[in-house]
């Protein structure tokens, strides 16, 4: 039995939430874009998977706005002073350093720019079934932002 839930964790942790294919982005980190709602100027500083798709965060005005990509307008131009691109990309397979007692393969489902660190979105935490088996409960914290130093890249 025992092996069955591992196997099921396993599957749970390397299945990407958006489905088979990666859905495209529509802006690139760093791009300069146009945010309709706040009719702004900004710099894409991030994108994640929410349910509703990518969310993307936005440096504008000294402040950091999250926008769905129907929010938004790309220039195709890069910040000028361009930071070192991040070393995972949306959807590959890495290794979780400290995963404790679960498998340490992980998917990355976003990539964040904080303070000029790249940070990376991994589940951490499993999904909770309940009882009966019949539903399965996730929760907000189970995403954890990491660090290149806490991933390590999957050698096929």
């Amino acid at each position: 039995m025992t092996n069955l839930v591992q196997n099921l964790e396993q599957c749970w942790y390397t299945s990407p939430p958006w489905g088979q294919q990666i859905p495209p982005v529509l802006v690139s980190l760093l791009e300069r874009v146009y945010i309709k709602s706040a009719k702004a100027f900004g710099y894409c500083t991030g994108v994640e998977w929410s349910e509703h798709g990518w969310k993307y965060e936005i440096f504008a005005c000294n402040t950091n706005i999250t926008v769905l990509g129907s929010e938004l307008i790309g220039t195709s131009n890069l910040q000028p002073n361009a930071k070192e691109k991040p070393v995972f990309r949306l959807g590959e397979l890495v290794e979780f350093r400290f995963h404790g007692d679960g498998p340490p393969v992980r998917i990355v489902q976003g990539i964040q720019l904080i303070n000029d660190s790249w940070f990376y979105m991994i589940e951490w935490m499993s999904p909770a079934i309940s009882e009966k088996g019949d539903e399965v409960f996730t929760s907000k914290d189970s995403i954890a932002r990491m660090t290149d130093y806490d991933l390590e890249r999957v050698r096929l």
